[in-house]
């Protein structure tokens, strides 16, 4: 098959050098590829990303993780302990106009390859550091987990049934994703700052600092109270009803946390005596007497299936919604409406399905056309617009600093 045509999108024009792998570089890499920049994925030799291990799942003997992270990039397999390797990776970086990376503090520096050099060979480049816990600090040379940073971060703290529970993590990895699409939004200032400027410079973010922003609303309680607040299932720390509720035959969410669609919940109801007890009239006693109020509701839910309350609600006005699981998610109308399931043709694998971006533009719209790459599949194409000839390419293929 013939490889398609690169993606468009606002970044269009934009090379970006990929030296990170497994989750959080490859998110910020396939955000940036999504909106058009060119994403050269420099894996490893022997091996390549990590995640082309992650299985099962495959599909057709390819990683779906691996296709899943690394749609739109195209792959270069390089060993960067050859000098041969070393010299190819130098003329992409001095072409580049971002290089992402998420190896421990000074590795690269050890290989020749720190941000001082390659500043000085490209002063326009923007350096993205994607780390556990950031390149300052005292932890600065830690590796760096989803599950660690989750746990250090707050969030194990607040997620799961509630008090006297086991800790739980969020079931995504959010750090990991969080992290890169921070890495990404930072990127994107870095070019506008040296659009205007003329000069690159260091982007740095961690799963630590991701895992800290989704601590807002606690964040706030604490600060103001002095006390950490807890896990609290599905409910919100500031507002309710803002919570999950089980029906008659399975789970809906009812977002009824302010006045006015209170009252309205109360009328789908039909519960006027709720809007009248004491504990429930605001949302401050609403908060205070929490659990009865669940209690309450819960009742009135289990009383009709899903399908009759989100209708009731829809026509309320109430903002509620069906508990999906990942299937029902990929097939529900919206995410279709809205490009988030998308398809490419990968050379082994055949149609592969993966999710969108994210973000729609009026005037350059980004999208999915090329597969995740074979290892090294793109190595000779990407050489030869580097300016390497084809016996220099066959020589370090021969040396082993390459592969093809």
């Amino acid at each position: 098959m013939t490889d398609p045509a690169p993606p468009t999108g606002p970044l269009a024009g934009v090379k970006v050098i990929e030296l990170s792998h497994v989750m959080a570089g490859p998110t910020c890499g396939l955000m940036l590829a999504d909106m058009g920049a060119d994403v050269i994925k420099v894996e490893k030799i022997p091996g390549g990303d990590d995640t082309r291990r992650s299985v099962p799942p495959a599909i057709a003997g390819e990683s779906a993780a691996y296709l899943m992270m690394n749609r739109n990039k195209r792959g270069v397999a390089l060993d960067l302990k050859t000098a041969g390797g070393k010299r190819v990776l130098k003329r992409l970086l001095a072409q580049a106009d971002v290089v992402t990376e998420n190896y421990r503090r000074d590795t690269m520096a050890k290989m020749g390859f720190g941000y001082d050099a390659l500043k000085a060979d490209n002063p326009r480049l923007i350096y993205c550091s994607i780390s556990g816990f950031g390149r300052t600090g005292p932890y600065a040379d830690r590796g760096g987990f989803d599950l660690v940073a989750q746990g250090m971060s707050g969030l194990m703290s607040i997620t799961g049934e509630g008090p006297g529970r086991p800790p739980v993590k969020v079931g995504a990895p959010v750090t990991d994703i969080t992290a890169g699409i921070l890495a990404c939004m930072g990127i994107l200032a870095a070019l506008h700052h040296r659009h205007v400027t003329g000069r690159g410079q260091m982007v740095d973010t961690s799963l630590f600092e991701a895992g800290i922003t989704h601590t807002y609303w606690q964040s706030a309680i604490a600060f103001a109270t002095g006390a950490a607040p807890g896990p609290m299932g599905s409910a919100h720390p500031l507002n309710a009803p803002y919570q999950a509720f089980e029906t008659a035959d399975g789970w809906i969410t009812v977002g009824a946390a302010n006045q006015p669609n209170w009252l309205r919940l109360v009328e789908v109801l039909e519960a006027p005596a709720l809007a009248e007890d004491p504990r429930f009239r605001t949302n401050p006693e609403r908060m205070a007497h929490l659990a009865e109020l669940e209690a309450e509701l819960t009742w009135y839910f289990r009383r009709r299936p899903s399908a009759d309350w989100l209708a009731l609600l829809e026509a309320a006005g109430v903002p509620a919604g069906p508990v999906l699981d990942v299937r029902q998610m990929h097939e529900d109308p919206q995410a279709l409406a809205r490009g988030m399931i998308v398809e490419t043709d990968h050379p082994v694998a055949g149609p592969v399905k993966a999710l969108g971006l994210p973000v729609k533009f009026s005037d350059s719209p980004g999208g999915g056309t090329r597969p995740a790459p074979l290892y090294g599949q793109h190595t000779r194409e990407v050489l030869l617009e580097h300016g390497f000839g084809t016996a220099e390419i066959e020589a370090l293929a021969t040396e082993g600093a390459i592969r093809l």
